[in-house]
Formats: C-alpha cells, sequence, structure tokens
C-alpha cells in the first residue's frame, strides 16, 4: 500500500476528516483538484451540536478568540418561523459565525500543524477497488499517476466522482419551479434603521439574519461586513430561467420589487470581494443509498443534498466525518472489533434522512399559498410550547439523535447514546472541562465515583481507552465511557439496581473497541 487512507476533496469535511485520522495516528494523502482554496462565498456559520464538536478538539477558541465555551443561541428559526430559545435551560442549540473560506483556511492549518500531506491541483478522475485496498488514478500537473490506498473517503462534494465510480446511487427528487437570487449590495442610509440594522421598507420594518416570507416569495437580509448588505430572494413558479445570461444586481432588484412589493436601491460594493451574484434555479433532495461500498466510503455533501434553509450542511457533514475518523483508524490499526466501520452508515444514514426531512418541511412552510399561511399559524401555536421549541431546536441541531449502544446497559440511561454533556469536573490536577479532556480524539473512560474497579475493568483497553477519576456536582452515572465522537458509549448502573459499578462494562469496551490487548 502506498497509503492507509485518502481523502478526495479538500474542503470542510475533508479537512476535518484528515485531522480526525490524524489524531488517531493514521496519516492520510489529501487530493484537492482546485490549485488554490476557492474565492466563491458560501456557508457564512455553523449551526448545530458541530459548535460543540469544535470545542471538544479544542479549536472553537482557536477559531473565535473566545475565552469561554460556546454559549446557546436565544433565538433561531424553522421555516422563517422565530424559534425564541432564551427561556430553554439548557439551551439546545448553538452558532458559530465564520465564513466558509475562513473555516476551511484554520482547518487546513490545524491539518498541516498535524502531518497532513494536501496535495493540491490533484484531483480524483477514477477509481478501481478490490479486497485488499483501492487503486486511485489522480490527475495532477506534474503528470498522472495512480496511488494505492487502504481505504478511500470521498468528500467531494455533491457530483462526486468517488460516488459514482463506486457504485453508490443517489436517490432523490428534484425541484424546478424555485429561484433564489443572491447578491451583496451597497443600500441607502434611509432606507436602514442605524440602531437595529432593520430595512425600512413597503411600510414594515424587516429584521436582518432572518427569512421574510410574503405572497409573493422569500427575502433575506444580512450584513457580515459594515456597509455591504447580502440580499436574497426566493421566487416560485416563474418559470425556466435562462442559466445562460449572467446574473446582475438589476435582476435582483427586480426581483424585491416583485416580493416585497417595493423599490430597493442597490449598488455594488467598493473593493475586490470575492463579493456574491448568484442565481440557482431549482434544487436537489438526494440522499446517498449507502455510506459505505466496500472500502470506499463517502461523507458531506457527497453522501447527501438538500435546501440550505436553516444552516445544516456543515452541521451534517462534520459529524459524519468525526463519527468516521476513528473508526476508520481503529480499522487501519487492526483493533477495529467486527462490523465497527459498518456503524458509520448504520449511525449516519439516518442522521442524513432526518435533516432531508426537516430542510423539506423548512421549504414547504416557506411555499406561497393560502394553504401554507393556514399551516404556518397552526405552527405558530405549536411553538408557543417550550417542550416543542425544544424539539425543534434539538433537530436542528442534530442533537436529537439517539445511536444504538447495544446491550451493555440493560437499563439505559437517558444518556446512553447521546453526546456527552459539557461536564465541570474536579481532579487531582484541578477543575476541567470534560471538553478540555477531548482535544485527542482518544476514548475516554470518565470514572466519577472512586474506587478501582473501573481502573481494573478497563486495564486490558489502556492502549486504547483513556481513563479520568473526577467528581462532578452534577447528578450523573458513576462510571461513563466516551467515544471519541463525543458520544456515550455505556453508564454505569444506578445504586438501586444492586448490579457491581462496573456492570456491563467489558462488554461496552469490546463492543467498541475491540479485545483487551
Amino acid at each position: 500500500m502506498s497509503v492507509d487512507v485518502v481523502i478526495a476533496g479538500g474542503g470542510p469535511n475533508g479537512l476535518m476528516l484528515a485531522c480526525e485520522l490524524s489524531l488517531a495516528g493514521v496519516r492520510p494523502v489529501l487530493l484537492e483538484r482546485l490549485p488554490e482554496p476557492g474565492e466563491e462565498p458560501r456557508a457564512n456559520g455553523l449551526v448545530g451540536q458541530v459548535v460543540q464538536v469544535l470545542d471538544s478538539r479544542g479549536l472553537y477558541r482557536r477559531f473565535t478568540g473566545a475565552s469561554h465555551p460556546p454559549v446557546p443561541a436565544p433565538f433561531f428559526m424553522f421555516g422563517g418561523m422565530h424559534l425564541d430559545l432564551s427561556a430553554l435551560d439548557p439551551g439546545p442549540l448553538h452558532i458559530l459565525p465564520i465564513p466558509q473560506r475562513r473555516l476551511e483556511q484554520l482547518l487546513q492549518e490545524r491539518a498541516l500543524e498535524l502531518g497532513v500531506e494536501i496535495r493540491r491541483g490533484h484531483e480524483l478522475v477514477d477509481l478501481a477497488q478490490d479486497g485488499d485496498g483501492v487503486t486511485v488514478a489522480v490527475h495532477a500537473p506534474g503528470g498522472d499517476y495512480e496511488l494505492r490506498t487502504r481505504y478511500l473517503v470521498g468528500c467531494d462534494g455533491a457530483h462526486s466522482v468517488v460516488r459514482k465510480r463506486a457504485g453508490i446511487g443517489f436517490p432523490g427528487v428534484t425541484a424546478e419551479d424555485v429561484v433564489s437570487r443572491s447578491a451583496h449590495a451597497v443600500l441607502p442610509a434611509s432606507v436602514l434603521d442605524p440602531a437595529t440594522g432593520e430595512l425600512l421598507l413597503a411600510g414594515a420594518r424587516w429584521r436582518p439574519f432572518m427569512i421574510h416570507r410574503t405572497a409573493h416569495g422569500v427575502f433575506a437580509l444580512a450584513s457580515f461586513e459594515p456597509g455591504v448588505h447580502l440580499v436574497t430572494t426566493m421566487e416560485w413558479g416563474r418559470g425556466q430561467t435562462d442559466e445562460r445570461v449572467p446574473m446582475t444586481l438589476e435582476e435582483l432588484r427586480d426581483s424585491v420589487r416583485r416580493v416585497l412589493g417595493a423599490d430597493l436601491p442597490m449598488t455594488p460594493p467598493a473593493g475586490r470581494g470575492p463579493h456574491v451574484l448568484r442565481r440557482l434555479t431549482g434544487g436537489n433532495t438526494r440522499l446517498a443509498d449507502r455510506y459505505r461500498a466496500g472500502r470506499v466510503l463517502v461523507a458531506g455533501d457527497a453522501a447527501h443534498v438538500h435546501s440550505a434553509v436553516g444552516g445544516p450542511g456543515l452541521n451534517l457533514g462534520l459529524q459524519d466525518v468525526v463519527n468516521l475518523g476513528w473508526k476508520l483508524a481503529a480499522e487501519v490499526h487492526g483493533w477495529a472489533p467486527p462490523g465497527l466501520l459498518d456503524t458509520y452508515h448504520g449511525e449516519r444514514h439516518p442522521v442524513g434522512r432526518r435533516v432531508v426531512m426537516h430542510t423539506r418541511a423548512q421549504a414547504a412552510l416557506l411555499a406561497p399559498g393560502e394553504e401554507v399561511t393556514a399551516l404556518r399559524a397552526l405552527f405558530a401555536e405549536l411553538l408557543e410550547h417550550k417542550e416543542n421549541r425544544r424539539h425543534i431546536a434539538e433537530l436542528v441541531a442534530g442533537s436529537d439523535i439517539r445511536y444504538d449502544m447495544g446491550s451493555a446497559c440493560p437499563v439505559p440511561h437517558p444518556l446512553l447514546g447521546r453526546p456527552a454533556p459539557d461536564l465541570s469536573l474536579a481532579t487531582d490536577t484541578g477543575t476541567v472541562r470534560l471538553a478540555d479532556l477531548t482535544h485527542g480524539a482518544r476514548p475516554l473512560l470518565l470514572d466519577l465515583g472512586g474506587g478501582d474497579e473501573l481502573d481494573e475493568t478497563a486495564a486490558g483497553w489502556k492502549d486504547r481507552v483513556d481513563v479520568v477519576t473526577a467528581t462532578s456536582s452534577r447528578r450523573v452515572p458513576a462510571g461513563l465511557l466516551i467515544r471519541p465522537d463525543g458520544y456515550v458509549a455505556w453508564t454505569a448502573p444506578d445504586e438501586e439496581t444492586g448490579d457491581p459499578v462496573s456492570f456491563g462494562l467489558r462488554e461496552a469496551l469490546a463492543t467498541w473497541f475491540g479485545d483487551p490487548a
């Protein structure tokens, strides 16, 4: 084998996977067809559980410069409807505003620190796999070549060559009746409230960073740099748009006039940008029928495409690769228990289905029509109840899922199969956050009850599993086994059961981390 793992695609998902593999002791080769990072503006931030994932790797503070852990968002949107989260404790949704270009830059810096080999301008054009590995054909500036690898992961986007060449199906639907237009523009000061940033137009106040539905379409406004606004419209049923004709600011102005019923003067922003000037006609909703085909796997947009409403894409894709990275490394190192790599599809494919479901639901809530207006009125009533707001927020965050962790815990604790909470822990060396113990992406056995029983039970796995003894002021089980992706794989039984504190621990360790050394 030339290398253990080849990653196709150097976007956020490919870079994050490369970091995860490197932390687990595997040195991947990352192939990216673009010679330089793309300049085109894309996503503007991260929404959901992925923010805590970055925090667990020590990246949140590095990316933000903040000295504090992530703070829950006080509000969000669902289908353009206001989602008040301020009264929910703990807050279920986190947001990290960061342009995708900056995110890629920071992840690339981290990957290079960890020793990842990144080959820019190297495009995967074909592959052939057998029982021992995958042969990858690469087109490169210095000449075409072949690369032999034990595993190949496609993080190469919606038009993934890896997915197509591996024979992985991509079923779904294509909507052709929606036209979305976006552009960066300078707006007159006379139509902006300097105190709130709201747009004053057509006798109404249009809040920034919100999606506004009207009888004729959708309007949104946001500002990520002083004096420049990102203006977006969506319209339904206006027929086909000639994609050969370049998008113009005047076209967007006409669209705003139709959607809002008033004229919004716009001029191009100064400077080199890059600035958005984009028209998208139609949209795809597709989900790969399998995330693994032999020694080839897919993640991110290569595995799923959907509406961008609510910003779920990076949340879904980055959590895909954090789920996959440690499992793939276990296969490379030879200690993976049977079927471990198959749990990647088993766990993440249902999550992809849920994202497809809620993005289609949000798109339906934004569509025009009296029937939709009635549906929104009913939905607004449901959102008056705190438990419903939490349910929707956790759905958007991706924290509502519960993985099947097997039979090691006959009486499952509510934490089992869910992301571990960020506990404050008192240890012999001082107080630490749980997130500070997971920067190395290793399995962690947290002994919160004292004694030697958990440590002795886990002795055969010390080469793979870290054991930390601590106490917590929060009421949690006396022991937690936490996978590298942050999910709780085992909890110590309740004292009332009369079972030993280590009951089921050996089974859980063997299920997820193989045979003892």
